[in-house]
Order: C-alpha cells, then sequence, then structure tokens
C-alpha cells in the first residue's frame, strides 16, 4: 500500500518523503515542515497518535491526515482533538485520499482557493498552472514548487536550506551544494525578464 501510495503522489507531482518507524517519523516531524502528512496510527515501536501529541507540543500547524485499518470511533475523536485535519479507513481507493490530500492543503495555505496571486503573477495550485500579466508560462515541476514557496513565504526570509527541504526533500542529502536551486530560480528570472514583468 505504501508504494502505491508513494507512486500516485508522485504522478501528482507532490515530494514524498516517507519513515518506516515510529523513531524516524518522529525525527522528521521535529526538523522538517511539510505540507501534508499522512499519518498511520499503527507504527513498529509507537502510534500515531504520540505523534500527533509530538506535533501539538511544538506547536507545529501541520496538515495530519490519519489513515488507519482501525476504525474505532475513540480514535478518530482522540485524533481530531490532537489537531488531525481528516481521517481515512482503510482499506480506501488513492484516488480518494489524493483529493482529501488536496482539500487540506488548500484549505489551510490559501484559504480554500484554487488561484492566488502575488503582484502580476497568478498561481493555480490545482493544475499548477502560472500566469505573467495573464500570459501563461510554462514552468517544469521544480520551477513551479519554488515559485509555490516564494508566494506562500511572501515577506519571509528564506534560506537556501528551507527551500531546497521543501522543494527537494529528503534528495537533497544527495546534494553536494546549491548550484541547481540557482539554477532553477535563474530559469524564473529569464522567464521574469521575457515578459518583461514588473513583480
Amino acid at each position: 500500500m505504501k508504494e502505491t501510495i508513494e507512486k500516485s503522489l508522485l504522478k501528482e507531482k507532490y515530494t514524498v518523503e516517507s519513515a518506516l518507524d515510529f523513531d524516524a517519523a518522529s525525527e522528521k516531524i521535529e526538523l522538517y515542515e511539510y505540507d501534508c502528512i499522512l499519518l498511520d496510527i499503527n507504527l513498529p515501536e509507537g502510534t500515531g497518535l504520540e505523534l500527533l501529541d509530538q506535533l501539538k507540543q511544538l506547536d507545529k500547524n501541520q496538515n495530519v491526515i490519519i489513515i488507519s485499518a482501525r476504525d474505532s470511533l475513540d480514535d478518530k475523536v482522540k485524533g481530531l482533538e490532537l489537531g488531525a485535519d481528516d481521517y481515512l479507513t482503510k482499506p480506501f481507493h488513492v484516488a480518494e485520499l489524493t483529493a482529501r490530500i488536496k482539500a487540506v492543503v488548500r484549505r489551510k495555505q490559501v484559504n480554500g482557493k484554487f488561484d492566488f496571486q502575488i503582484g502580476n503573477v497568478i498561481l493555480n495550485i490545482e493544475e499548477r498552472r502560472c500566469s505573467i500579466n495573464n500570459v501563461n508560462i510554462h514552468l517544469n515541476r521544480k520551477e513551479f514548487d519554488i515559485l509555490y514557496y516564494f508566494v506562500l513565504n511572501e515577506n519571509r526570509l528564506i534560506t537556501r536550506t528551507s527551500l531546497a527541504d521543501h522543494v527537494w526533500g529528503d534528495n537533497i542529502d544527495q546534494a553536494d551544494n546549491f548550484d541547481f536551486i540557482y539554477y532553477q530560480i535563474k530559469n524564473l528570472r529569464k522567464q521574469k525578464k521575457r515578459l518583461n514583468c514588473s513583480t
């Protein structure tokens, strides 16, 4: 099931990280910020509810969807009380899970909207489409993710590390430097210059 979910989310252009046990998951949620966390209640060496409590103690407002084979009302109530946004009982269709992920991300990050605008740049996160000065431009997956991260963090200081972690996830550990980030940003600037943007 894990591999099926990962494959489906990668097709949807998400960056996917996984943790196979409680300790690995605990370390990840303490170190990183995620757009959405899929949390199984039953984990080796611990429970998903304990991880939810950890998120609460860390005061992290993360999107969390519990996925579990357990259909206990007590588990659902406890999970929602601890801050989970949704609860999905196995078995389920991956398409339903994908729809719920999109819903919680959209609800929290862009107030339920598909489109949002900064200056003369408009992003549609559902279709992963970008327009500048009302002209549609083609962005590859990483270029879109970088621009999306910039828009979500308007007027905030963005470090190279935080940007790399958000866009590349675990794969950032394989990089020797941040040249690939500069390359993608350079491409975005070329698009901006080509369209004579004023943002």
